[in-house]
C-alpha cells in the first residue's frame, strides 16, 4: 500500500466520526434545534436556502447526466445542433440565476434586518469578554454575575456587548446566531427562550491558548423564578461567619491569599474598580465556574485551585500555593456564597 493510500484510511475512522457527530441527537449546541424566536428566523432562513440549492444541484446535475448520455459521440449519429447565440436560451440563464439570488438575497436582507431590530420593553444586559469568561451585567438591577447568564423565559433580551481584552464572539447557538465582542466598541445582539431551560454558549473567535474552555451557560426561568433570583442577587454575602467553622477559615484563606486583587465579593471585598476575575459574591449558585468549562463541584475546585493553568492553560488565575488545608477552608466558603 503506497504512502498516500495508507494516510487517506488511517484517517478514515476521524472523518467517519466527524460524520457521525451529526447524528448526535438533543447536542446542546446543536444550531438546527431552535428554542427562540430568533433562531427560528436563522432556522427557516437556512432551511429556505438549503432547498433551493438542492433544487439547484439536481437540476443541474441532472442536465448535465442527460447531456453526456444524450449527446454522446456515436457512430452514424449528426453532431448536436450548436445553440451558441441563440438569444432566448442566453437571456433564460441569466435571468433564471437572477431570480434564484433574488429569492435567497430578499429574505436573507429582512431577516438581518430584523435580527437588529431592538424589541420593544426587552431586558438589557451588558455582557464584557474577557481571556476566557463572560461577565454579565444588569443595569437596572445593579448586578454582576459571570459565566451563567439568566433571562426570563419568553421575554426579549437584548445584549450590549463589548471585549476587555481580545476579539471575542458571542454565540448561543439555539437562541441566535454569532455576534462578535470587539474592544472599545460595542455590539448588540437579542435573544429569546421559549420555556425555562438551559442553553450552553461558546466564543466563537479565536481568542488564545483557552479558547476552546471560554464556554458560557444560558439558563431561562419563568418570571417568578427570573425575579426570586434577582432578589437573591442583590443580597450582599454575609460577611459573619461562626467562628472556628471551615467556612470562617476559608474566608480569611480569601482575605489573605490573595484572591481579593482578582475577585471581588459584596459585602466581604467590594472594593469598586474594574476586575479581570468573576465576582464570586453568590458563586455556588452557578453550577459552572472557570470559564463554564467545569461543573461547580468540589473535585473539580479542588483541582483548580490546586493548580489552574494545569485546568486552562494561559489563565491569568495565579497559582497561589494554597495547602491542601487551605483548599479545603476556600471551597467550605464558597459553598456559603448563595
Amino acid at each position: 500500500m503506497n504512502k498516500k493510500r495508507f494516510f487517506k484510511y488511517k484517517n478514515l475512522p476521524v472523518f467517519s466520526l466527524l460524520f457521525l457527530t451529526a447524528c448526535i441527537e438533543n447536542a446542546p449546541m446543536d444550531s438546527l434545534s431552535p428554542a427562540g424566536p430568533y433562531a427560528r428566523q436563522i432556522d427557516d432562513l437556512f432551511w429556505l436556502t438549503f432547498w433551493i440549492a438542492v433544487g439547484v444541484f439536481f437540476i443541474v446535475q441532472g442536465a448535465l447526466i442527460f447531456s453526456v448520455f444524450y449527446f454522446r459521440d456515436m457512430p452514424g449519429k449528426p453532431e448536436p445542433k450548436q445553440i451558441h447565440g441563440n438569444n432566448v436560451l442566453e437571456l433564460m440563464w441569466t435571468i433564471i440565476p437572477i431570480l434564484i439570488l433574488a429569492a435567497i438575497a430578499v429574505p436573507t436582507v429582512r431577516t438581518i434586518f430584523d435580527l437588529a431590530r431592538e424589541p420593544e420593553g426587552a431586558l438589557k444586559i451588558e455582557v464584557i469578554g474577557h481571556q476566557w469568561w463572560f461577565e454579565y451585567k444588569y443595569p437596572d438591577y445593579g448586578i454582576t454575575t459571570a459565566n451563567v447568564l439568566v433571562i426570563p423565559a419568553d421575554t426579549p433580551v437584548r445584549l450590549e456587548m463589548w471585549s476587555n481584552d481580545v476579539l471575542h464572539n458571542y454565540w448561543v447557538p439555539k437562541l441566535n446566531g454569532k455576534r462578535y465582542l470587539v474592544p472599545g466598541q460595542k455590539t448588540y445582539l437579542n435573544l429569546q427562550a421559549d420555556s425555562p431551560d438551559e442553553f450552553w454558549a461558546q466564543c466563537g473567535e479565536y481568542c488564545g491558548l483557552s479558547h476552546s474552555k471560554m464556554r458560557g451557560r444560558v439558563l431561562s426561568l419563568n418570571q417568578e423564578d427570573f425575579e426570586n433570583w434577582v432578589n437573591n442577587q442583590k443580597l450582599n454575602a454575609n460577611k459573619e461567619l461562626p467562628e472556628g467553622t471551615l467556612a470562617a477559615e476559608g474566608q480569611q484563606v480569601y482575605l489573605n491569599a490573595g484572591c481579593t486583587q482578582c475577585h471581588v465579593i459584596d459585602g466581604v471585598w467590594d472594593v469598586q474598580g474594574d476586575r479581570i476575575a468573576p465576582n464570586l459574591t453568590h458563586f455556588a449558585n452557578r453550577n459552572v465556574f472557570a470559564g463554564a468549562a467545569l461543573k461547580n463541584n468540589k473535585e473539580n475546585l479542588t483541582k483548580w485551585l490546586a493548580n489552574p493553568a494545569e485546568i486552562k492553560p494561559g489563565t491569568f488565575m495565579p497559582n497561589l500555593e494554597l495547602t491542601e488545608k487551605e483548599i479545603e477552608a476556600l471551597i467550605a466558603y464558597l459553598g456559603t456564597l448563595k
